[in-house]
């Protein structure tokens, strides 16, 4: 059997997936329901999977005290992850992260063939557009904050990739006002 492979990102509504100004994390935009269903995300034990750079970040970003982050990122910070990476060596700075190199492609191929458990990477967007583009994504999940970022956006969510049509899979709205949206890719032809 294969497991599921889930692109999850987050995004502004003009499409950056991170930004340079003032708005803080999820934009300012956090809400109990948010952050409740995304903890709900991860109670089945996904593997994680990372490209270097957003492990990097992650790993600065998430290092030093546990209690201090909101319940979703330290659940995601104990489960299994892969980190495809040429550059980094190991003993991560992680609870269960191993380093895996290669070509990321063939890594995710294999280890949807192999895995138990449904697989998600949230971010790594050069990884994921890779494997978007090899047909290995079986759901893009899409969670909205309503804002725009035109001045202050960094990394375009989808710059680069390929045509896809989107089969509209789940949806729902988030305290009000965040939407998330999971689509299932097929390459327009």
């Amino acid at each position: 059997m294969t497991a599921t492979y889930t692109f999850d990102v987050f995004t502004s509504l003009d499409g950056f997936g991170s930004h340079h100004g003032d708005w803080g994390g999820y934009w300012g935009k956090q809400g109990p329901e948010l952050l409740a269903h995304r903890l709900e995300q991860y109670r089945d034990n996904p593997g994680m999977v990372f490209g270097a750079a957003t492990f990097r970040s992650n790993a600065e970003l998430l290092a030093g005290d546990d209690e201090a982050f909101d319940p979703w990122v330290r659940k995601m910070r104990t489960l299994p992850a892969t980190v495809i990476s040429s550059t980094l060596h190991g003993p991560l700075d992680w609870p269960d992260a191993t380093v895996v190199r290669g070509d990321a492609v063939d890594v995710v191929a294999r280890l949807k063939e192999e895995s138990d458990v449904p697989l998600r990477s949230h971010g790594s967007l050069s990884l994921n557009r890779a494997l978007l583009a090899a047909g290995l994504v079986d759901r893009v999940q899409v969670t909205v904050f309503p804002v725009l970022t035109g001045k202050t956006g960094d990394d375009p969510v989808f710059a680069g990739v390929e045509d896809f049509d989107l089969e509209l899979l789940e949806f729902r709205t988030l305290d009000g006002r965040t939407q998330e949206l999971v689509y299932h890719p097929t390459r327009h032809p």
